[in-house]
Parts: C-alpha cells; sequence; structure tokens
C-alpha cells in the first residue's frame, strides 16, 4: 500500500453559469403525503440546484409545475429571469396538499414544456426534475415515455423509499446518472452531481468551458467537423479590452483546447468559428468568467509513504499566501497535530506517525488579507515497524 489520496474542493463562491439554454422543469410532489417540513426542505433544494445559473431567454428559464389533485403550473418559464426574483418564486410557492396524481402532472408538463403559452423555446434541451416522496396514486409509465419520447431528460429525486424498478424505468438511461434516493435532510449532498449532469444535458451541443483555475479554462464543443472537411478557428478577449483579441487554429478533428495565461478575475469573450469546405455551420461564443487568484483550484498530494511518515505537497503557491498549516491525525479519532511551513514552500514531510494507518490531512493556506481555504486529502501510512 504506497499511498491513497483523496482531494475535496476548495470552498468558494460558485462561479456563475451562463450561455446553457435550457428549459429546466421541476415536477414538485405538493400532495398532502408531503409534509410541510419535507415541501420547505424541498424548496430550498431547488433553489440550491438552480442558482449559480444565468436566467433569460438566451439562457437558463425554470417553471415549477404542482403534483396535486389536479396538477397546476406555479408560473412559466419566461416570467423570472433573475435570480432574485426566481428565488422569491420559489420562497413563495405554497403546498397544495390534495391526491398524488403525477400521471396527471406528467401529461400537463408534455403539454407546457413544449407550449409557447407556458414560455418555453423551441430547439433548446429539456429537462424535468421529479422530486418525490416514490408515491402516486396513478400511472406514470405511459405519460413519462412520452416525454422522453420528445427528448425531455428525465431526472428523479425520490426522498421516500419508492419503487426502486418502477423509478428507474421512469428516469432516463442510464439510472444511476439520472435516479437518487436520499433522505430528505441529505438532499445538499447531491445538489453538485446533479446540477453538472443537467448542465451536461443543456451544454452537450454547446461552446462552454470546464476546469476553470483562475489563470486558464479548458474550451469543449460538439464534433462539427473532421480532420478532412475543415478547422476550427477560435477567438478570445477580455470583455473590457477586445483590442487584446487573440487567435487560435485547431484541426477539425478535435473537440476541446486549453486556453491558458489569462489574467484572474476576468470576463473573456470567446467565439468558435467553424471552417467547413462542406457545410455552413454559425459561429458559436461564450463568455467565461476566471476565478480569482485565491480561489484557484487546487491539488494535496501524498507521496512517499513509509511506515511512520509521508511526503505533503500541494499547488499553486501564490504571492499573496503567507504560511500553510499543515492539520493530521488518524481516521477515526479526535487528535490532531498541527505543522506550519512558510508562503513560499509547497511541501513537508510528517514524521513521527503510525504504521498501517490512514489520515486525514488538512493543508490550510493563510493569506496576507486574512483568508483561509483548506484543501484535505487522505494518506496511509505503510505496513512495517
Amino acid at each position: 500500500k504506497l499511498f491513497c489520496s483523496l482531494s475535496l474542493p476548495l470552498l468558494g463562491p460558485q462561479p456563475s453559469i451562463s450561455n446553457s439554454e435550457g428549459d429546466l422543469l421541476f415536477l414538485l410532489d405538493s400532495s398532502g403525503s408531503v409534509s410541510y417540513y419535507e415541501f420547505s426542505r424541498v424548496k430550498e433544494f431547488m433553489w440550491d440546484l438552480v442558482h449559480p445559473f444565468t436566467f433569460g431567454p438566451k439562457d437558463v428559464q425554470t417553471s415549477i409545475i404542482h403534483i396535486s389533485t389536479t396538477p397546476t403550473m406555479e408560473f412559466p418559464f419566461d416570467r423570472y429571469l433573475s435570480s432574485g426574483t426566481l428565488q422569491q418564486a420559489i420562497r413563495d410557492t405554497q403546498q397544495l396538499m390534495g391526491d398524488t396524481n403525477t400521471g396527471k402532472a406528467l401529461s400537463y408538463a408534455k403539454e407546457k414544456l413544449f407550449s409557447d403559452e407556458a414560455g418555453a423555446r423551441p430547439d433548446v434541451p429539456k429537462v424535468l426534475v421529479w422530486v418525490t416522496d416514490g408515491f402516486s396514486t396513478d400511472d406514470i409509465s405511459e405519460p413519462m415515455q412520452l416525454l422522453k419520447d420528445m427528448g425531455v431528460t428525465v431526472f428523479i429525486v425520490s426522498t421516500g423509499r419508492g419503487n426502486y424498478l418502477e423509478l428507474s424505468a421512469a428516469a432516463s438511461q442510464p439510472p444511476e446518472k439520472h435516479l437518487h434516493f436520499v433522505d430528505v435532510d441529505d438532499l445538499p449532498i447531491i445538489t453538485k452531481e446533479l446540477r453538472d449532469a443537467i448542465l451536461d444535458v443543456i451544454q452537450a451541443n454547446r461552446l462552454h468551458a470546464v476546469d476553470i483555475t483562475s489563470s486558464s479554462f479548458r474550451l469543449t464543443w460538439p464534433k462539427l467537423l473532421s480532420q478532412e472537411t475543415g478547422y476550427y478557428t477560435l477567438e478570445y478577449a477580455p470583455i473590457d479590452d477586445l483590442a487584446r483579441k487573440r487567435t487560435k487554429q485547431v484541426s477539425g478533428a478535435h473537440t476541446s483546447l486549453l486556453l491558458s495565461n489569462l489574467a484572474p478575475e476576468t470576463t473573456y469573450e470567446v467565439a468558435l468559428i467553424p471552417e467547413s469546405n462542406v457545410h455552413y455551420f454559425p459561429p458559436q461564443t461564450t463568455r467565461v468568467t476566471t476565478l480569482a487568484e485565491e480561489i484557484s483550484p487546487a491539488q494535496v498530494l501524498i507521496s512517499e509513504s513509509a511506515p511512520h511518515s509521508f511526503h505533503v505537497s500541494w499547488a499553486p503557491t501564490l504571492d499573496s499566501v503567507i504560511s500553510y498549516q499543515i492539520l493530521y491525525g488518524p481516521l477515526p479519532g479526535n487528535s490532531v497535530k498541527l505543522l506550519e511551513v512558510d508562503g513560499k514552500s509547497n511541501s513537508t514531510v510528517v514524521e513521527n506517525l503510525a504504521p498501517n494507518t490512514t489520515y486525514l490531512v488538512t493543508v490550510t493556506a493563510v493569506y496576507k488579507s486574512g483568508k483561509e481555504k483548506s484543501l484535505s486529502a487522505k494518506a496511509c501510512t505503510q505496513e512495517g515497524e
């Protein structure tokens, strides 16, 4: 056993998610089988799920349909196009009580997801998130299949026991990506995973950025060309200084490109121009904001593990850091020891450890501003005396 390592993400503000067009519909169990407490927790979860998105006619639009005796739309897709108004609308949503007629609500959802009067848009991805206690008084299989046949991606979050076979058949495939069973108090555990999965659906056919840091991001786009049929021109510039535009060309075989040496906390305007010798493809554009330097994604690596020691290293080292504190202790347990190293260092050796033991190691960067950011990893010492 040389070492084991599990990095946990640095905590920092969520970057906003823009240039992601999609209609997102929540199917909310508002029936009498749900307690007031459960209903309020689900509303919190819905807001946590969507708040990093940018809302608008070229971004995400969202709506809520209640499952009750008769399905009811809380608000249409195009009513709330700012984060603040949508948050208030979700907060003001009242439980209707009544029966759990989910099949009826699904049929109603099918109409609204594709209707102009409900503010839905043609030719944008459609996502349904059904939050349920796992119980329905009518059949869901046929209306759910109709929705999926029309191209809707269905995510199901069951906060009750629910019938696994029935729900896994109802969710989009594969169920391990689209179906979650979770206690109502543990909904925050799945928020990021579900949001990322929704984002994958919405962004599947668009230019977008992933792996955003303070100085770089990776652009990905759908496969439009091949090596033989053309190439891509990528143009990017800070939006407040478009004269500093830079251009790159990549072969038609590529579907991604890493842009580096960027300025922190800067919004870039990016355009992808497919230069095809067969078809015309319109340019795709997106805006990407790099992170602040202090919340640059970092990593903690454990190496050179021995029975009584291991080597801890981290990245990046920043001029704004005055020191690093390394807390370490065996798992499970409460005994923790502290090592402090200079802000210019990026590694240290932790000694006097017990053999064949798993330790939790937390590296905290202490900034000149007084802020602190932490990252943790698990480390295993080797067997031996």
